[in-house]
């Protein structure tokens, strides 16, 4: 006998929400149809999934390794059902898009109102957070694609490309970066270098493309979005770097920013559609990832 999907969902939501009350409301059913359905799906495992503790419920090993296993089972179900109401209509119903922060503001406003115009069926919902959020989501199936910037780990997910995203040079305009047409950052000193906080990929790929070491110390400046970052640059802080995206967008507008580009080949980001490997919104991910280039 093997368990049922809805066995499988009362244990996904059991290990969410860390109590039989909640995943029972979660799940629109009574708490003891819930514990019942959480103990036959034990019997038929033959281990107990769950201990019950006085603070809610702990996830056994056997437990921990069926909800990771749950999960995928029912994210491919759930895109069967997608695709079956949609079969001969894509993008026509419900799609959840996840988006990085430092792309979400810059990207969206432009391409939402061509998305609708192509297609005025999608019901689409967003979702902005940071990159390894996003792929943990889209591997649960909690997000139908996501987009997200590269390079980054992208194992079990398949990628359609948008474009690339140049990465610039930004200093006060009394900063000497500000003189000369492009900036040569292991030619300066750099130790007023202010980054996005940890978690954002753009801070890798700044690092990276400038072959610049992480700035130490307890009193280093970290920004938790790229409005903030260009406010203490603008302040006088210290120097950063933003996606010409963003730049494009008018982001550095009215503040005291010198934007520059990069000297040598310029470094870049590129920006694309991921979806998990298999799914079967992968056209319709594709379809998004080619309005967003035209955008």
């Amino acid at each position: 006998m093997l368990p049922s999907l809805r066995q499988l969902q009362y244990l996904k939501l059991l290990a969410e929400h860390g109590s039989f009350s909640r995943a029972a409301d979660a799940a629109h059913v009574s708490q003891p149809a819930l514990s019942a359905g959480v103990q036959e799906l034990e019997r038929i495992l033959g281990a107990p999934v769950v201990e019950r503790a006085r603070g809610g419920v702990i996830l056994t090993a056997i437990g921990a390794e069926a909800v990771r296993r749950a999960e995928d089972v029912l994210a491919r179900t759930e895109d069967l059902v997608e695709a079956a109401r949609g079969a001969g209509k894509p993008l026509s119903g419900r799609f959840r898009l996840g988006v990085i922060p430092t792309v979400a503001p810059f990207l969206l406003p432009k391409a939402l109102p061509e998305l609708k115009r192509r297609w005025p069926a999608l019901r689409l919902y967003l979702r902005e957070d940071l990159t390894p959020r996003l792929i943990a989501a889209l591997k649960s199936g909690a997000l139908d694609a996501a987009v997200i910037a590269l390079p980054y780990d992208t194992a079990g997910l398949d990628c359609a490309r948008i474009g690339d995203d140049e990465i610039m040079a930004a200093a006060p305009t009394d900063h000497p970066w500000a003189t000369g047409d492009r900036v040569d950052p292991q030619a300066s000193d750099v130790a007023d270098l202010i980054l996005l906080e940890d978690g954002h990929c753009l801070r890798e790929h700044a690092l990276s493309a400038c072959a610049l070491e992480p700035p130490k110390g307890e009193d280093v400046f970290a920004a938790t979005s790229l409005h903030t970052l260009v406010q203490m640059v603008g302040s006088g802080l210290g120097v950063s770097f933003l996606p010409h995206m963003a730049v494009k967008a008018g982001l550095a507008d009215g503040a005291a920013v010198a934007v520059r580009p990069l000297r040598g080949d310029a470094p870049k980001r590129e920006i694309v559609v991921a979806w998990r490997a298999g799914s079967s919104r992968a056209r319709e991910a594709e379809l998004l990832a080619e309005a967003f280039r035209d955008v």
